[in-house]
């Protein structure tokens, strides 16, 4: 299993957000590009980056510093994108820049039309963000909740052909309360592409706990401000999640 380091940006620099709430940012490096770099000598495979003032404004704002990460990281390792990805251009531009896989979340649920077509347009590119909360789906940065059922629109989105689904429990996102290990296995189960678990994971325990369901499809864990405030080590954390 991996553990995918997070780097979220706002206003250039590389923030951590509670709960998804904008004014809560707390700046951990104002060089998300330096951050990037740190987290490949640690021994990082892949990375998961978020333009915050993207996700908010509906298209993306940091694109000098998502350069400046690619340069950075150059070929050595796959990274991941999402945050205000609304039409094909804006995928064709990231990809085109280095990006490995562009997120969808809002887009996704809003306008699933946009998410075919994207996986038609860029196959093995395309990975879906479903943020949900006690099972529903929410968008526009978690302050819409929807009726949506979050395993029924994982297996609509599979039948699309995205590469895979990252699973958030925004009641838990940010607050290092521990991940939702019981949400996260059930919609593994439900699905045949890989999913890969984010919010609130606090400790080595959430690591240990989440590796022991790889063989049933969780392959990756987004940890964030957890990295950043030191409650759980990365190379501890990668031992672990190694079994």
């Amino acid at each position: 299993m991996q553990i995918i380091p997070a780097i979220d940006i706002k206003d250039g620099n590389c923030v951590r957000l509670r709960q998804g709430e904008m004014q809560s940012a707390t700046v951990f490096s104002e060089d998300p590009a330096a951050m990037a770099q740190h987290w490949l000598e640690q021994g990082a495979k892949r990375l998961h980056l978020v333009d915050l003032n993207g996700a908010f404004a509906g298209k993306p704002k940091n694109e000098q510093a998502i350069r400046e990460i690619v340069s950075v990281i150059g070929e050595e390792i796959p990274v991941q994108l999402g945050g205000g990805i609304r039409d094909l251009d804006t995928i064709e531009r990231y990809l085109d820049d280095g990006i490995s896989y562009v997120i969808i979340g809002t887009a996704a649920v809003k306008n699933p039309g946009f998410l075919h077509d994207a996986c038609t347009a860029f196959p093995g590119h395309i990975i879906v963000g479903l943020d949900a909360r006690e099972g529903k789906v929410a968008t526009d940065g978690w302050s819409k909740l929807t009726g949506h059922d979050v395993v029924d629109l994982a297996k609509k989105f599979e039948d699309y052909g995205v590469e895979a689904v990252i699973y958030t429990d925004i009641g838990r996102d940010g607050m290092l309360t521990g991940v939702n290990i019981e949400s996260t296995v059930r919609l593994a189960r439900e699905l045949k592409i890989p999913v890969i678990a984010s919010g609130g994971i606090n400790s080595i325990e959430d690591i240990q706990a989440l590796a022991a369901y790889e063989s049933e499809g969780v392959s990756g864990a987004i940890a964030g401000r957890a990295l950043y405030e030191g409650t759980l080590d990365f190379i501890a954390a990668l031992k672990a999640a190694k079994g």
